[in-house]
Parts: C-alpha cells; sequence; structure tokens
C-alpha cells in the first residue's frame, strides 16, 4: 500500500531530475513526506527528496520528522541557509529544533537569525521544559480593542498565511492583556463597521505560562478546544497551544506510562530506530532489581521446607496461587494508574477505593477460590484444597489492595505514579502469595 501510495515520488526519483521530485513532492501533504523521509532516510533517497522540497514545505516536513531524523537531515546544512529554514518554521517547532543543535551551532544560528526571530526564540526557551511556555506557539492571529470587523478581516487576509489558526483571534488591550475572543464566523457574518469588542466571546478557559503540559492537554481535551490561550502572570497574552500539539503531549505521556507500566526506561526514539544499546539501557535496571526482589520469593519457599517436604502436593498449586496475587495487583494498579492520570482519581479517594477494592476483590477472590476448590478436590486430599481455597481468597484481596494503594502512596510522595509498574506490583504480590500460603498450609495442616 506504502509503494503505491509513493509511487509518483519514487518514479521522480528514479529519473534522477531535481525538478521532477519537487513536482512530485508537491502532490503530498508534509505529514506524508516526512514519513517516506523517514523510511529512506538510510539509503540517501530521504535526504534527497527533503533537499530538493521548497524551503517553505521543508520547514513544514522537518518539523513532522523525529529528533534523529531532522539532525541527519540538517547536518549539512550551511548555516546561512539553516537560519531561513529555521525561520520558515512555526514557533514551536522552532524551539523544539534550536533545542536538538550543540551549544556551539545554537549560538551561531542565534546570530544568523532576525533580531525579530531572535527575540521569538529567545523568550520561548527561557521556559522551562514541559510547561505550557515551552509548548506554546507565539504565530496566532489577534487584534487591538477598537477595530471593526472589515479591518480584522483586512489584517487576517495580510496575516493568515502564517497562523497556527484563524478560526479563532484573541483581541487585547493597549497593554497586551487579553479581553477576548472572535470567531471567524462572527466577524463574517458582522456588518463591516460593527466594533469587534461587540463579538466577543468572554469568560475563557486560559492557562499560564508555567502550567504543565499535562494539564494544558486536560483543558484542551475537558473543553473541546481548538486552541488555548496562555498568559503571563499579567494577563497578557504569551501564545495558544493547538489542540493537535496537546495530542502530541497525550501521546507522548500515554507512551511513558505505558514504559513504565512495563517497566521500561523512556526511549528518546521509537523503536525501530533506537540502537541495541538504548533497548538494553532502557530495561536492564529494572530487571536487575526485579531480580534482588524475586530473592525474597526463594527465601520465603526455603522458610516453609519442611511444611512443603510434608505435603509436596501444596507445589502444584503454588504457580496458580502466586500468578493469581500478581494478575489482582495488576489489575487494580492499572486501574488507579489511569485514574490519576486522567485526574479521575486523587489522594483523598484512597479511603473509597480501598473499601471499594476490598468488597471486590473479595468477590473475585471468593469465586476464584471455589473453582481452585473443586479442582483441588478432584486433584489431592481435602485439607490441601481448604488450604487452597482459602489462600486464594486471602492473595487475591492482598494483591488488589497491593495494587490499590501503592500508586496512591507514590503520589502523595511526589513520585509518578506510573512507576508502581506491573512487574513491581506482581513481584510485590508474589512474594506475599507465598509468604500468606505456606502461613496458611502450616496453620491448617499442621508443622
Amino acid at each position: 500500500m506504502e509503494s503505491l501510495l509513493f509511487q509518483p515520488l519514487v518514479d521522480a526519483l528514479a529519473s534522477d531530475q531535481p525538478q521532477s521530485v519537487a513536482e512530485a513532492a508537491n502532490l503530498f501533504n508534509a505529514a506524508d513526506l516526512a514519513e517516506f523521509i523517514e523510511q529512506n532516510i538510510e539509503n540517501e533517497a530521504g535526504r534527497y527528496v527533503f533537499q530538493n522540497l521548497p524551503l517553505t514545505l521543508r520547514a513544514k516536513v522537518l518539523g513532522y520528522t523525529t529528533p534523529d531524523t531532522q539532525l541527519l537531515l540538517t547536518e549539512a546544512t550551511p548555516l546561512a541557509e539553516l537560519s531561513i529554514l529555521t525561520a520558515e518554521m512555526p514557533s514551536d517547532d522552532r524551539v523544539d529544533f534550536f533545542n536538538l543543535l550543540e551549544e556551539s551551532r545554537q549560538k551561531q544560528l542565534l546570530r544568523k537569525l532576525d533580531q525579530e526571530d531572535r527575540d521569538v526564540l529567545t523568550a520561548l526557551l527561557a521556559h522551562a521544559e514541559g510547561t505550557a511556555g515551552s509548548l506554546m506557539s507565539t504565530d496566532y492571529a489577534v487584534f487591538e480593542s477598537g477595530i471593526t470587523a472589515s479591518e480584522a478581516i483586512d489584517i487576517l487576509r495580510k496575516t493568515a498565511e502564517n497562523k497556527e489558526t484563524i478560526y479563532q483571534s484573541y483581541v487585547i488591550d493597549g497593554h497586551g492583556v487579553l479581553i477576548g475572543v472572535v470567531s471567524l464566523r462572527r466577524l463574517i457574518v458582522a456588518k463591516p463597521d460593527t466594533l469587534i469588542d461587540s463579538l466577543l466571546a468572554t469568560g475563557l478557559v486560559s492557562a499560564r505560562t508555567d502550567t504543565s503540559q499535562d494539564d494544558v492537554a486536560r483543558l484542551i481535551t475537558k473543553y473541546d478546544l481548538l486552541a488555548l490561550p496562555i498568559l503571563d502572570h499579567h494577563d497578557r497574552l504569551a501564545g495558544i497551544i493547538t489542540y493537535d500539539d496537546a495530542m502530541d503531549v497525550i501521546e507522548a505521556e500515554a507512551t511513558e506510562d505505558i514504559h513504565k507500566g512495563g517497566s521500561v526506561s523512556n526511549l528518546d526514539t521509537g523503536i525501530t530506530t533506537a540502537s541495541p544499546f538504548s533497548l538494553y539501557r532502557s530495561r536492564i535496571q529494572w530487571l536487575v532489581i526485579l531480580v534482588f526482589a524475586n530473592i525474597f520469593t526463594g527465601a520465603g519457599i526455603a522458610h516453609f521446607e519442611d511444611i512443603i517436604g510434608a505435603h509436596l502436593a501444596l507445589l502444584f498449586f503454588m504457580p496458580l496461587l502466586v500468578a493469581s496475587a500478581g494478575n489482582a495487583g495488576a489489575q487494580s494498579a492499572t486501574l488507579v494508574v489511569r485514574g490519576i492520570a486522567t485526574g479521575d482519581v486523587v489522594n483523598r479517594d484512597w479511603i473509597r477505593l480501598f473499601n471499594k477494592e476490598l468488597i471486590v476483590a473479595t468477590a473475585l477472590g471468593l469465586t476464584m477460590a471455589l473453582t481452585v476448590w473443586t479442582v483441588g478436590v478432584f486433584r489431592t486430599e481435602l485439607a490441601i484444597a481448604t488450604t487452597v481455597a482459602i489462600t486464594m481468597i486471602a492473595v487475591v484481596l492482598a494483591g488488589g489492595l497491593i495494587g490499590i494503594l501503592l500508586p496512591l502512596l507514590l503520589n502523595r510522595l511526589g513520585v509518578d505514579p506510573a512507576a508502581a509498574s506491573i512487574p513491581l506490583i506482581t513481584t510485590i504480590a508474589d512474594v506475599s502469595g507465598v509468604m500468606i500460603y505456606f502461613s496458611i498450609a502450616t496453620i491448617i495442616l499442621g508443622p
């Protein structure tokens, strides 16, 4: 399917004519061109296509590529050309790209930029990573209070091409303080001499430059916004964050949480472009930690070797019980971690969640206990079957409560609750399950 999609570009490359490549590239949007370049970056076809794109399109395509590809595509670009390319990029993409460069090249590039572009870039770079200020764009449509609808439309005609969106334009006073927003629809249908102040929507949802990117993404999602205005601490309009940038944040956060949930450290790139060493480094730390954690499971088994030696049938059910404890913990942890991430769960909910999990886990444990007791009666003696059934209730209850409480505890301590990864939860539940199982066996079956 992909080869058919890009066939015009493939044919143009076969002709080895830059003009043909540029004409074929015009048939595609920037995102598709970025995909083709990513797929062919290693065989030079990707770089050849990129270098033969018009400058404006090249800037758009660059914003859709991964950080590693951006560096590969621009490493040999002369500084004068790189400054023009950077100036053509949207302001938020410009910041991301600039941060990829080495410090010496950053300084050289800054000196080459126009004063206006340099000031904008410097201002955006001043905001801390992970905040709204570091994500926002300064390419927004803005009017000063007091102009007419006709004058506003004339301004849009002249500036719209370089704006992130013109469906909503922001209105400020003489000090740059945000007053309200006017939609393109209202401007079009209004009489030409209507003052835009009478067309404003006020009471806007907004955020501050130091608001976290996660909170910004939640606001945009909650209110279905095309763009969210970002204000400084004097209520002056500093920039906007569009819904597509918010979706990028949500995707990045979801990826990070999934990695943490699997005890994998963050990858700077995707799995297809990551080096074997990067993949090794992202996984080895937690695997080693979990090796030491699982030693406690072995120690627990060794501690109860007498009861195990007297009733070898207990070993038949141990994997089942230990796995059930881990699975119950993993399920409850997944629900809580996701609830915290979406804002549905806060720390003060712990008592309510604890009580609810007591009921749910007990019900789950009883259901599973009945099943395993039935198997146990046919497989071994009644006393062992009863031991296994009682243990099933206890370990499912313990696993569920661990899965509920550990993420909440980490969140209370200021640690990302996603660090309560599934392997970590299951390991703790495994150790607990072994201790609970053989303790109950000792009580029922005797020493």
